[in-house]
């Protein structure tokens, strides 16, 4: 789930703030969320695209910060042991080393947070199988196998078929707000909406329901050929080369065929894009006005490669005293993981068993236990769910009474927006048709339930908005 601050993508101490509550807070700071596979090692397109903005934004006020090594998601590409190991050890020490500081931010590793395998299985008995035969990964293998004349299913693990709900635990564990990711992504976020919506609909509202955050502007590298830099297409440039081994892949960049003092055109130029990523505002337009004049690419690989070793060289001498002692390293994602499982996993994970019933047998009887409050009413809530014509849905639901059925929405966010209306402006804004629908303003929110008034819903709305605040 290699997420580029970009939590993920293709799928890592903070604010305090209380255990997760089994009914819906809101929640404050804003909880994001980037997990970074571990299958690979750092290259400058890394750095560029995710590490270094993911980075800037954890200093940002107001957010809670979570990144996690995704070693889990690794084993569904990788079944090289050591490779899994080295590439852990190598992700962490980079984000380490470019400015990752664990004391302010949730740094840890997927594999040392057990609850989040435990809420998978969960959220698999909702997840409906329908929904992950068209998830893109799975589509994309299947068609694969078609092309070549196989079984639909030939070689395609379980672990491939079920990896979006495995992203979705590692979301909902935490009550993430927005996960950033890229737009090849976003099924993912909606799928862990919809395995949350499903979950709570059946047990309680205990999930908060994530955004995609929405990467548009994500900074993509060329690589030694021209080419979008991918390890897939072996035209990286590691991020913490030897300086010497730097310089040499550098001046082994494609160029045209241009001679010194024949103009260059820079928009088109890999060196010059390179140059770019790492330059300030001042810099890349001188750098621009040389290639006009004719730079000899010699001299342009020799100014880029100086560019990219100031910026690269303090953070490659932190990373290799990092890689040296790669216990604590260990000690730093150990100590992340415990925090963060007495904080929030383990009690989370106590309220779902309790949801399900997976419950102390002694307590038989003794309905709801210490999560219903004697002596006063259940909150009024609002449940989300999905139902199987594909249109997302609410109640407001007053202890065991229904008062309000909404009409169905094409997306989970059409729905919440008109959730949140309903909290902005209250019972005070409601009507009741001729043909008896509940109406705001002159949208349509559904219907009334079990005899309930107008009056009823306005008290509700307006305690659920106190109870918010």
């Amino acid at each position: 789930m290699q997420t580029r601050r970009r939590h993920g993508r293709g799928c890592p101490g903070g604010y305090t703030v209380g255990p997760f509550s089994p009914l819906p807070l809101r929640m404050s700071p804003t909880r994001v969320l980037t997990g970074i596979t571990t299958s690979g090692t750092p290259h400058l397109g890394n750095y560029v695209g995710a590490i270094r903005p993911a980075v800037a934004a954890s200093r940002a006020p107001g957010v809670e910060s979570f990144y996690f090594l995704a070693d889990y998601h690794a084993l569904i590409k990788v079944q090289e042991p050591a490779r899994v190991q080295r590439s852990t050890l190598e992700i962490a020490a980079t984000w380490l080393a470019c400015g990752l500081d664990p004391d302010k931010v949730w740094f840890y590793r997927q594999s040392d947070i057990p609850e989040i395998p435990e809420l998978t299985w969960l959220l698999t008995c909702v997840a409906g199988k329908g929904l992950l035969n068209r998830a893109h990964a799975y589509k994309a293998a299947v068609d694969k196998n078609r092309e070549a004349g196989e079984d639909d299913d030939a070689g395609i693990s379980a672990g491939l078929f079920m990896y979006p709900v495995l992203m979705a635990a590692d979301i909902l564990l935490f009550g993430a707000h927005k996960v950033p990711v890229g737009r090849d992504q976003i099924q993912h976020i909606e799928m862990a909406r919809d395995f949350g919506q499903r979950f709570n609909h059946l047990y309680g509202e205990h999930f908060v329901l994530p955004e995609a955050a929405i990467e548009e502007h994500v900074a993509t590298l060329p690589g030694l050929d021209g080419r979008k830099m991918s390890k897939s297409y072996d035209n990286v440039i590691p991020l913490f080369a030897p300086r010497e081994t730097l310089r040499k892949l550098i001046y082994s960049i494609v160029t045209d065929s241009r001679a010194p003092g024949e103009p260059k055109d820079a928009g088109s130029s890999n060196v010059f894009q390179l140059y770019q990523a790492f330059a300030s505002a001042e810099e890349t337009e001188a750098m621009r006005g040389a290639f006009a004049a004719g730079i000899a690419w010699g001299e342009a690989k020799q100014a880029l490669f100086e560019r990219i070793d100031a910026e690269v060289a303090p953070l490659r001498e932190k990373y290799e005293a990092l890689i040296a002692e790669p216990a604590k390293i260990e000690a730093i994602l150990r100590a992340g993981a415990q925090r963060l499982r007495e904080r929030y996993a383990a009690p989370r994970l106590r309220a779902l068993r309790e949801a399900v019933g997976l419950r102390d047998l002694a307590l038989a009887g003794q309905r709801g236990g210490a999560h219903k409050p004697q002596g006063k009413a259940a909150a009024p809530v609002f449940k989300q769910y999905r139902e199987r014509d594909g249109r997302f849905y609410f109640k407001l639901v007053a202890g065991e009474r229904a008062l309000l059925q909404s009409v169905g929405h094409e997306s989970a966010r059409t729905a919440g927006e008109l959730i949140a209306a309903l909290k902005r402006d209250g019972g005070a804004a409601l009507h009741r048709a001729e043909d008896g629908a509940v109406r705001l303003g002159e949208a349509v929110v559904g219907r009334l339930l079990e005899d309930a008034t107008l009056d009823e819903l306005a008290e509700a709305l307006a305690r659920l908005v106190a109870e918010d605040a």
